[in-house]
């Protein structure tokens, strides 16, 4: 372990020197790489540079014991002692969870596609919660929301909304709300007051950067035409709604929430990308033993995560078994704690396949 954290820090020095290189800065693709690289072992050589200081304190306190001090001198030694191995004991903790693999796609930005499933308009409503709690919980967080396209139904619900979120380490602390949510209350119309179940959808894409991604024109078809609203009124005279077809992958977008042709492209590319990203990464992963796949299931996204239950203020997560009695705060965006325990449900899962490798 401790082999591996030395070449981390001897890369960490090599991509210092390297950034102020002329060559790698008159490359933008490069020095982006390289940038994202240096970022993404800074913390891991902090730490062990500390863990470095404080082993030679042991070292250096230990061997104080062994000389002649007078009862002061000593206990304070040995209360410095106490505190150096404690903190070892931390560090090596923590240095263990820093050594997992990252996901590559953790520090970006995201494209978020909630729509209304199974149960009509009950199930448009609650996409429409979800995308307030999202709304509402990346407010918490300090990111921008930016509602890319809405398909708003009659009574105020989503049959789908895509947003982009910006902001620091989005994708980490959101890629597990991908997959089918569940939510189980009495409907607005019911007049019996029968509890119904309905489902919402939630797809979460790594957002790709053109550096990452480059789409050859080519390879999408542009479709232009007039935007309309519902019942198929026109709602602009002139032809600025989007549609994009990435042929390769058979992906299309369409986009018409702004008012200008090139605003509506421009979204539209950004989802495109994404999806396509995406699509591509799917691929790579199924190639992958199962045993690889994330232990919450980031993949399938067909997959019940989540149920809502309203009678009881009831919010239960079946991937890691977690039942927390605080609905009304969840969905007012206070998802922290649910946020928390599947990054360290998914961390511990990954280190105890690690340990079990390194075993064998």
């Amino acid at each position: 372990m401790y082999d591996q954290l030395q070449s981390i820090e001897d890369r960490y020095e090599e991509l210092g020197e390297l950034l102020s290189d002329p060559e790698v800065i008159s490359d933008t693709k490069k020095f982006m790489e390289l940038s994202k690289e240096e970022a993404n072992t800074r913390e891991t050589v902090e730490v062990y540079r500390r863990y470095k200081e404080v082993v030679d304190g042991i070292a250096e306190t230990e061997e104080m014991l062994g000389e002649k001090l007078d009862s002061e001198m000593q206990e304070m030694a040995k209360e410095e002692l106490s505190d150096l191995k404690k903190e070892k004991e931390q560090i090596e903790e923590k240095i263990k969870v820093l050594l997992i693999p990252k996901d590559p796609n953790d520090d970006k930005n995201i494209i978020m596609e909630i729509r209304g499933a199974a149960g009509g308009d009950e199930a448009a409503l609650f996409a429409g919660d979800l995308f307030e709690m999202y709304q509402s919980y990346a407010s918490s967080q300090g990111w921008k929301f930016e509602v890319m396209e809405a398909n708003i139904t009659g009574i105020g619900g989503y049959k789908e909304v895509i947003v982009m979120i910006t902001g620091e380490n989005v994708f980490s602390k959101l890629k597990y709300e991908s997959g089918a949510h569940r939510v189980q209350r009495v409907p607005s119309t019911e007049s019996q007051g029968r509890v119904h179940t309905s489902t919402a959808t939630v797809v979460v894409l790594p957002e790709a950067e053109e550096v990452e991604l480059d789409l050859d024109e080519k390879d999408i078809r542009v479709d232009i035409y007039h935007a309309s609203g519902a019942g198929g009124q026109h709602v602009n005279k002139t032809a600025s709604a989007v549609r994009l077809t990435h042929l390769p992958t058979g992906i299309v977008v369409a986009m018409q929430d702004q008012r200008s042709q090139l605003q509506n492209r421009e979204k539209a590319m950004k989802i495109l990308r994404a999806r396509v990203f995406d699509q591509l990464e799917q691929e790579a992963r199924s190639e992958y033993d199962s045993s690889r796949k994330s232990a919450v299931g980031t993949g399938d996204r067909s997959e019940r995560i989540r149920t809502y239950n309203f009678p009881q203020n009831r919010v239960t997560d079946h991937r890691i078994g977690l039942t927390v009695q605080k609905l009304d705060r969840i969905l007012s965006g206070e998802m922290d704690e649910i946020v928390d325990a599947l990054i360290i449900y998914d961390q511990t899962a990954k280190l105890e396949e690690m340990q079990n490798e390194n075993k064998m």
